[in-house]
């Protein structure tokens, strides 16, 4: 079978070995004679995944003794709502730094609960960039600053923790988690889809600080409380196994790989073989400021829709998949996640190279 060169957004390619290593599971799971999707996730075998997972994420995020790791459903979709359902209290402010589209479902959420308002938007200029420190006042009475580090649809990142004037910072990481620097030590809140860094769609991860923990009010449903998924160890429910599994996988992975520090120098030179490309004429037409350039989420225009039509369909008649730009803004979007190559970007930039000989 020829596996294509994937450069969707998510869900994301994976390292060969891990799906290798799934598929061998889903028969039998580390030897215990029933396949990773059968096993109960009461069952030792399986619990001996959950531990190998949280220990993993913690080595490779450095995450601190005291904080809680949560493994969740939902995606980054539920943490909107639930991180404020957690966090603040009704009437209570929370500050939100509007950087596309998931940050202003966040806050949208968020205005669900309290008093959740944007100190920096940039819808008016199509999210181009994102906020330099100082460009921004975090309120007095905010509880938190909310932001979202990696924006996929704009090919927007930030290179720099926000300044959130001692307030705590709450961050949503899901694309791209393990991939850039980050200090969880100095977020009191984070959460993350897996489907780009870490491992399939369905699964969740959460680091919640002494902090966030002290913030959770009493009496919130079950499913939405964080105190009892910690309480129970990500086990009030039954979980998504196989993402855990697959998680788990990953992050070993990366380790055999050199861990976050090889992650973000492939990461880098991936970003800069592809825009360098689309700096070196004016056929290709990068849609983020220079100095907010995503290392994840490459996006971009060319001269017509017609002419994207014809290089998305090329490119995948060449092999390199996954290359339209998302359906509410068009153009062309390449993902470079962890588990992708240097050679797919390589194989990429050439394809551009003769696409713009011949249409340029």
């Amino acid at each position: 079978m020829a596996r294509l060169h994937n450069f969707s957004a998510g869900p994301a390619v994976l390292p060969l070995s891990v799906v290798e290593a799934l598929r061998d599971n889903l028969l039998d799971l580390n030897g215990s004679g029933v396949g990773l999707m059968e096993i109960s996730h009461r069952s030792k075998t399986f619990q001996a995944v959950v531990d190998s997972a949280e220990a993993r994420v913690r080595r490779v995020l450095n995450v601190p003794a005291d904080y809680k790791v949560l493994f969740l459903q939902g995606g980054a979709s539920l943490q909107f709502y639930m991180s404020a359902l957690n966090l603040l209290r009704p009437g209570e402010a929370a500050d939100f730094l509007v950087t596309g589209v998931w940050s202003q479902k966040a806050i949208k959420e968020a205005k669900r609960i309290g008093d959740a308002r944007a100190i920096w938007d940039d819808a008016p200029n199509n999210f181009t960039r994102v906020p330099q420190n100082g460009e921004y006042t975090v309120r007095d009475e905010a509880v938190y600053l909310h932001y979202t580090s990696n924006n996929t649809i704009y090919g927007t990142e930030f290179h720099h923790q926000p300044d959130s004037a001692g307030k705590p910072l709450v961050a949503d990481l899901s694309s791209d988690i393990a991939g850039v620097p980050a200090n969880v030590s100095e977020h009191a809140m984070i959460y993350a889809g897996a489907q780009k860094n870490l491992g399939p769609s369905g699964l969740t991860l959460v680091l919640l600080s002494p902090w966030a923990m002290s913030r959770i009010p009493s009496g919130l449903p079950a499913m939405l409380d964080y105190a009892v998924h910690a309480k129970d160890g990500s086990m009030y429910n039954t979980p998504n196994c196989v993402g855990i599994y697959v998680l788990d996988q990953v992050l070993g992975w990366m380790e055999d790989n050199g861990g976050m520090p090889a992650m973000i120098a492939r990461n880098r030179k991936k970003a800069d073989t592809l825009y360098a490309e689309l700096d070196r004429t004016g056929f290709w037409r990068p849609h983020a400021r220079p100095d907010s350039r995503s290392v994840m989420n490459v996006t971009w225009r060319l001269p017509s829709e017609e002419l994207e039509n014809a290089f998305v369909k090329e490119a995948k008649a060449a092999t390199l998949d996954g290359l339209k730009g998302h359906r509410s803004v068009g153009g062309i979007r390449a993902s470079l996640y962890n588990a992708l190559g240097q050679e797919s970007v390589d194989a990429l930039v050439s394809f551009m190279t003769d696409f713009e000989r011949r249409n340029g």
